[in-house]
């Protein structure tokens, strides 16, 4: 035992092999972390600033087994804004996710009431809720179809049919 403490204080001692043994440390807890914790990239536009573009910011979400919950992780972190403070949000920031369901390759996403009006930074709900139905299609391959709803009333129905994928 004594030899054994001996050997791990000579190694310690030297500067290199301390700062070495910390790296490698931090490595195996930072593998460890990153392949328990299972998060996927999204990708989420919003409107630039500067000249009113849109303009795309890439999230590390938790990922789920349930299909359903990515989506709804997605929306409401699409709802939340940008992290960059050089782009502005595609829905007032009052607006919350009241709902949400998929089924048969269909997701229903029921919004509050605030999500019918633009942001007052700029934008048009058509083109906002557009912005929200591609995000959606871009993330989720499987999803084919999106319908938005405002307080339990369709919105914009004809509009995206147009566009499905």
């Amino acid at each position: 035992m004594k030899t054994i403490l001996t050997a791990i204080a000579e190694f310690l001692a030297s500067k290199i092999k301390r700062r070495l043994l910390f790296i490698g440390i931090l490595v195996i807890i930072a593998l460890v972390d990153f392949f328990t914790l299972d998060v996927t990239r999204r990708t989420f536009v919003f409107y630039d600033i500067s000249n009113g573009n849109i303009a795309v910011e890439d999230r590390m979400l938790v990922r789920s087994r349930s299909r359903e919950v990515n989506i709804t992780r997605y929306t409401q972190e699409a709802l939340l804004g940008p992290v960059s403070p050089n782009l502005l949000p595609i829905f007032p920031r009052e607006t919350k996710l009241k709902s949400l369901l998929y089924r048969n390759d269909t997701v229903f996403v029921n919004l509050s009431a605030d999500a019918a009006l633009p942001p007052i930074e700029g934008g048009q709900s058509l083109e906002n809720f557009r912005i929200l139905h591609d995000g959606i299609l871009r993330n989720f391959p499987f999803v084919r179809y999106v319908r938005f709803f405002i307080d339990g009333q369709a919105v914009f129905s004809d509009e995206f049919r147009r566009y499905r994928m």
